[in-house]
């Protein structure tokens, strides 16, 4: 994975090329965190730290998002609550976070690269790509912004709610937290409209 094809759209014009990607489509607990990046070709020294954030170890991940948030033009964050998940759907919840993260952009791209995410549009010219955050840099950048930020945000949770252990699982359906999902019943920040969740309440 390189810079080209961002490369490719800079030389036809397009000044400010931005990823985006998103992380927490699949926990029971917790936001919805999409992330958008415009990356700097003149501080392009890092790069070869950049990748999918699923192939980062944890520490690689932290070292590349200050590495990312400290030389890009610039990154922004949307956010979807559990309750805006659970009263709008996963799909429709998804595309809500990827146009809060590029509005938020401080920078207005030209063209946008986004990890696909079926029949989702942006006023400016873009691309939905399959695995885009294993194909395109400034969408890989974008994964991992979105995961930091969004373990960070579970962490804080797991300090709210101590005895779920967020800070384990950051919210997924693993064993120890169905465990507690059994033992504590819900929490406010489940999701309470997904199956496990869903089954405990009603």
């Amino acid at each position: 994975m390189d810079y080209s094809h961002e490369q490719n759209l800079i030389d036809r014009g397009y000044e400010f090329i931005c990823g985006i990607d998103e992380a927490g489509r699949g926990p029971l607990a917790g936001p919805l965190v999409s992330a958008a990046v415009i990356l700097d070709s003149d501080n392009s020294d890092f790069f070869d730290l950049i990748k999918d954030s699923k192939m980062l170890s944890a520490k690689k991940r932290d070292e590349a998002f200050e590495l990312i948030i400290a030389k890009s033009k610039c990154w922004a964050i949307g956010v979807v609550t559990n309750f805006e998940l659970d009263k709008h759907g996963l799909a429709f919840a998804n595309k809500i976070a990827m146009k809060r993260a590029w509005k938020y952009l401080k920078i207005k791209p030209n063209y946008i690269l986004s990890d696909y995410m079926a029949k989702v549009y942006f006023e400016t010219p873009f691309e939905l790509i399959v695995d885009g955050d294993k194909k395109i840099l400034s969408v890989a950048a974008a994964s991992i912004i979105a995961k930091v930020f969004r373990d960070r945000m579970m962490d804080a949770f797991a300090r709210k709610y101590p005895a779920y252990g967020f800070e384990l699982h950051r919210g997924y359906g693993t064993k120890l937290h169905l465990e507690k999902i059994a033992e504590l019943g819900p929490c406010e920040i489940h999701r309470k409209t997904f199956k496990p969740i869903k089954a405990k309440l009603f």
